[in-house]
């Protein structure tokens, strides 16, 4: 068996995604970085899945959905967050920017043994992802960036003004019965307090 083992630095890579602030082109009252973003990414899109299948006649595989939520944002460790601002700023800018986070993945890909490549293709991979699979894991992104925004205004920062209309008509716009699902079911309970929180028990 030790013959097999080799030395790989793949999941001391993913620990340094603590380090790597979001929305770093605003003051923020409470910083988030991408490791906890990437949790609240997964649960949301799990819970998306779990919708779709259970209300909305759906057959996604909820929880390959939650896994590759967990590594959406993984690239990040070698890139950085790039501010949505700067990333959609041009069409130029964008498809450097793919390029760019393809380029990430294979090196991320690279550090792995040889026989668990494949298994981190279909997570690591964007395009072996199946794009039902993508949709949700984007909605549920695009639902934690709208919660992000809610706190830093609860706090009292108005930095995030724009940025929470602007997400907030994006989602008002969705068709996906799933997403209106949890923005009415879970959604207006993130704003209370611990204490207003224990009340609705």
């Amino acid at each position: 068996m030790s013959n097999c083992l080799i030395s790989s630095p793949f999941y001391a890579y993913l620990s340094r995604l603590r380090w790597i602030k979001r929305w770093g082109l605003k003051r923020n009252a409470h910083d988030e970085n991408v490791m906890e973003h990437s949790w609240e990414v997964a649960v949301i899109a799990h819970t998306l899945a779990l919708i779709k299948n259970r209300y909305f006649n759906g057959q996604v595989d909820a929880n390959a959905i939650a896994t590759a939520a967990l590594y959406h944002d993984i690239t990040e460790v070698i890139t950085g967050d790039l501010p949505t601002p700067i990333k959609y700023h041009s069409k130029e800018i964008n498809n450097a920017y793919k390029q760019i986070e393809q380029q990430a993945e294979q090196e991320l890909l690279a550090l792995l043994p040889d026989n668990l490549k494949t298994d981190f293709e279909s997570l690591i991979q964007h395009d072996k992802i199946p794009e039902e699979h993508l949709e949700i894991i984007k909605a549920a992104d695009k639902i934690s960036a709208y919660l992000k925004c809610q706190a830093e205004l609860k706090a009292g920062n108005t930095e995030f003004v724009n940025a929470e209309e602007q997400i907030a008509l994006s989602i008002s716009k969705s068709k996906r019965p799933e997403v209106i699902f949890f923005m009415q079911s879970f959604v207006p309970s993130c704003g209370l307090t611990l204490d207003g929180l224990m009340k609705t028990n």
